[in-house]
């Protein structure tokens, strides 16, 4: 029964996405935004808000240290999820599509924009490496983390304004809006309330996932350190690859893959805030290397564009080794 619950989360969710995918792209062109816009806060945003909760939640309502350890591996699991495991599936998935000879075997992508975000990314999940690093206690160090806090949330609110004051615009090739399938200009009202209905489904389907996923884990005696840095993320992030691997499916490289590096621009400021705020941010071996990865992985894939002014995707898929070599090593010790 748990295997068909974790199968039925995963339908709800490609389900949710197809109809929040269509809606955000239509709210987009309606606003006459550009792709970044529409992959990297819309979309970026919108899937992030749900597995922002739970940190949230673990650290300003649960009780004991037990829960901050949740609320910070939540918080430290979804940037390294993203960069080592999401954007790798995306490479993957072009390659096999192209083998099928669905598509092209190279990225189509906007790659200044991707280049800004993996930069936002970098200098501000850096700052919260280096502040779990910080050789203070007591006062020093909670007042420094607190500064620390406000910069990344500025630093959020500066990426937002360099993207909302792009010129470009959505290009035409938007389907039908899927609660207005006969209308060539459909409404506002009804592109909100798609986008409201899929991103309401796409929780639902997430929150199904959880459940399924906490249950195995709880079955295997899989520690919660493991379930809340390597397996809950999985679930809390799938909408992000389901919504990109369905835009690599239909050739929109830059909404695909923006779609995950603005995820990580707001995963990597406004969650760390909080943890920042909430928590001593004290983090263990496990939580420094997973950040560590984390920023690796990013850095591997911002040089890749500034060097060679493309990506390979056979080099972003191979990202997934570094996810594969953590996991390894946490099960193992």
């Amino acid at each position: 029964m748990t295997f068909i619950l974790l199968l039925g989360g995963i339908l709800v969710i490609l389900g949710g996405s197809y109809f929040f995918t269509n809606g955000v792209e239509w709210l987009g062109k309606r606003l006459h935004v550009s792709e970044g816009v529409v992959g990297s806060v819309f979309a970026g945003v919108g899937t992030a808000l749900p597995e922002t909760i739970i940190p949230i939640i673990a650290i300003f309502f649960g009780e004991g240290k037990a829960m901050q350890d949740v609320g910070v591996g939540a918080i430290l699991g979804a940037p390294f999820m993203l960069s080592c495991l999401t954007l790798p599936l995306l490479g993957t998935g072009l390659l096999i599509l192209a083998a099928l000879g669905r598509r092209s075997p190279q990225f189509n992508l906007n790659y200044p924009l991707v280049k800004s975000d993996l930069g936002f990314f970098l200098a501000a999940y850096s700052l919260a490496f280096m502040m779990a690093l910080l050789p203070l206690e007591g006062s020093s160090r909670r007042t420094v983390h607190i500064i620390a806090a406000g910069l990344l949330i500025a630093l959020y609110g500066w990426y937002l304004r360099r993207m909302l004051g792009s010129t470009e615009t959505m290009g035409e090739d938007v389907g039908p809006l899927l609660l207005a399938r006969n209308s060539p200009l459909p409404s506002f009202l009804l592109i909100l309330i798609q986008v409201g209905l899929g991103l309401s489904v796409i929780i639902g389907g997430a929150q199904l996932f959880i459940f399924a996923v906490e249950e195995i884990a709880t079955s295997l005696g899989v520690a919660p350190l493991i379930l809340s840095l390597l397996i809950t993320p999985v679930a809390t992030e799938l909408p992000e690859k389901l919504n990109s691997l369905l835009w690599i499916y239909q050739r929109k490289d830059t909404l695909a893959v923006a779609n995950i590096t603005g995820a990580m621009v707001f995963q990597g400021t406004f969650p760390v805030a909080v943890g920042l705020i909430g928590t001593p941010w004290e983090l263990n071996a496990y939580g420094l290397t997973s950040a560590f990865l984390a920023l690796a992985a990013a850095t591997l894939l911002y040089a890749q564009i500034r060097f060679r002014g493309e990506w390979l995707p056979s080099y972003v898929a191979a990202g997934a080794s570094l996810y594969l070599l953590y996991g390894l090593l946490l099960f193992l010790l």
